[in-house]
């Protein structure tokens, strides 16, 4: 460390800019490094070239700021210890005997590089000044000490490039516009600590999920992508053309119809995290391809399935704020500021009879399509292939959707929109069906199942004569499943829920921002 104290004074504050470029000096600083490239791969010197199969690391820069970020309150002190590390190189300036990188890990974790000429002598630090840039993978070895600026530092006796960048870095103090952190989460991830964070708190909820279920005994079931008729929800599906077959097939819209079969075998608690596809718009609450969550439980109602659903939610709330201020509660922090409460126990509230006081009338199952149409035409709400189902609920979101602040379900949907619903045991005209509100939109929904098959018979069938009409939505009849159906299913409750949009509830983030490599145009 002979060189350390004529160092500090040259030791850059590490607010300094990187400056933003142009597209003509991002075409120059390609040319650059890629000369560059060719110098490291042809120096018989350079072990390894530009892109070395391993470097010698030793530790992580994690772990060396765990167990050595206490000299930070000791300026100017030696730990004695020799690390290896690795890490991008997000800043750096080179003086004359002296050179600063900071370099990165991937959680985001720093720690400044101090190559001197008098640790790693003037071949080497030529060599450095020459080959190293912004954006590089940078090993270091040497000890691990505190600046006298009371930095965390590396005073490095050897390095060597573990990955050349080609591409410069963009400006690491200038935030990234929204189309390029979603086309490129890359940089995203390099540059913005929300980024990270995003990926950390979907992993934990992922896992938080499993934890719960595991806890209830449930199964974790895997069921098909590609199926040879689209069902489980009202969605228009993505199509596509098996050559093996010969056949048309569908991306899933929901595992659903799979999963009963599933629970009509024997396994009368499962569920599954999978991927959906959905030909349908796209917007700040919905996404082409999602992830989703859907559970069936034997034995048990949609009462039951919403104690399920709450618990889930929670636990995952919990996980979100491991290692925040907010450990240990329901509270979680959006990305704006805004505390968002989701714990307690959550209000269950009327479809009908909220919709009834929000608009200053009684609207029942019994109220005729041309009643409901009126008032939707006065209210300038337009409805598609309108049914008393369909009006009844677009004219409560329309009413009281907008009014909901905590998390709320929203019980007792039409049955013209729920054809895989049981009746209501004691309300003719609704199901017993209920959706879960959060930050104002949908997030989960769950059912007292349809198990009679003739019933269900009559309901696909139904669904077809809509499909006729051209609701591209609506479901065929799925005659596979009816057979099932006739072997017998036990009475369940069953749910579905947006992994996307749950994440939208525990970071306040639009959807392309919870989704880590959106489907963009």
């Amino acid at each position: 460390m002979s060189d350390q104290s004529a160092a500090h004074a040259a030791e850059p504050a590490t607010t300094d800019a990187t400056p933003a470029v142009s597209a003509e000096e991002v075409f120059e600083q390609k040319r650059v490094r890629l000369e560059k490239r060719d110098k490291l791969n042809a120096g018989a010197s350079l072990e390894g070239g530009a892109y070395p199969v391993a470097v010698p690391v030793t530790s992580t820069i994690p772990a060396v700021r765990a167990e050595w970020g206490h000299l930070e309150e000791t300026p100017d002190t030696a730990s004695g210890a020799i690390v290896g590390v690795a890490g991008r190189v997000v800043f750096q300036r080179n003086t004359g005997k002296l050179c600063f990188a900071s370099l990165q890990a991937g959680d985001g974790t720093r720690i400044q590089a101090m190559v001197s000429l008098a640790e790693v002598g003037e071949e080497s630090l030529a060599a450095y000044k020459e080959l190293v840039d912004l954006g590089d993978h940078l090993f270091v070895r040497g000890e691990v000490a505190s600046s006298r600026r009371g930095e965390l530092s590396i005073m490095v006796t050897e390095w060597q490039i573990a990955a050349k960048a080609i591409a410069p870095l963009p400006n690491m103090h200038t935030e990234l516009n929204e189309e390029t952190r979603v086309r490129q989460r890359y940089l995203d991830l390099i540059q913005r600590d929300q980024a990270r964070r995003n990926v950390v708190t979907r992993a934990r909820t992922m896992a938080s999920l499993r934890h719960t279920f595991a806890e209830r005994d449930f199964i974790e079931a895997e069921t098909p992508m590609l199926q040879t008729m689209h069902g489980g929800a009202s969605a228009r599906p993505f199509v596509t053309h098996s050559n093996a077959f010969d056949t048309e097939l569908f991306l899933r819209i929901a595992p659903e119809l799979f999963l009963k079969r599933a629970v009509v075998g024997g396994l009368e608690r499962v569920f599954e995290i999978n991927r959906n596809f959905r030909n349908e718009g796209a917007d700040s609450t919905h996404s082409p391809e999602f992830a989703m969550l859907e559970a069936y439980q034997a034995y048990t109602d949609y009462n039951g399935i919403a104690d399920l659903t709450q618990d889930l939610v929670q636990n995952a709330a919990l996980a979100a704020n491991v290692g925040t201020e907010r450990e240990g509660t329901h509270v979680v922090e959006w990305a704006d500021g805004t505390l968002f409460d989701l714990g307690g126990n959550w209000d269950r509230i009327s479809m009908y009879g909220t919709l009834s006081e929000a608009a200053g009338r009684e609207i029942t199952p019994e109220t005729s399509v041309a009643e409901l149409q009126a008032i939707a035409d006065a209210e300038g709400v337009e409805v598609k292939l309108p049914n008393h189902g369909k009006l009844v609920e677009e004219l409560w979101e329309h009413f009281v959707k907008d009014g909901l602040t905590s998390p709320t379900f929203v019980m007792d949907f039409p049955v013209e929109t729920s054809p895989l619903t049981r009746h209501h045991r004691s309300i003719p005209g609704v199901v017993e069906k209920w959706d879960l509100y959060v930050r104002g939109f949908e997030l989960a929904t769950g059912y007292s199942e349809l198990i009679d098959p003739v019933v269900q018979r009559e309901r696909f069938t139904q669904q077809a004569a809509e499909a006729a009409r051209g609701d591209d939505e609506a479901m065929g009849v799925d005659e596979e499943f009816l057979r099932a159906l006739e072997h017998g299913m036990p009475p369940s409750g069953g749910m579905g829920m947006g992994m996307d949009r749950l994440l939208m509830a525990l970071t306040g983030l639009g959807i392309r921002e919870t989704i880590l490599f959106p489907l963009v145009k």
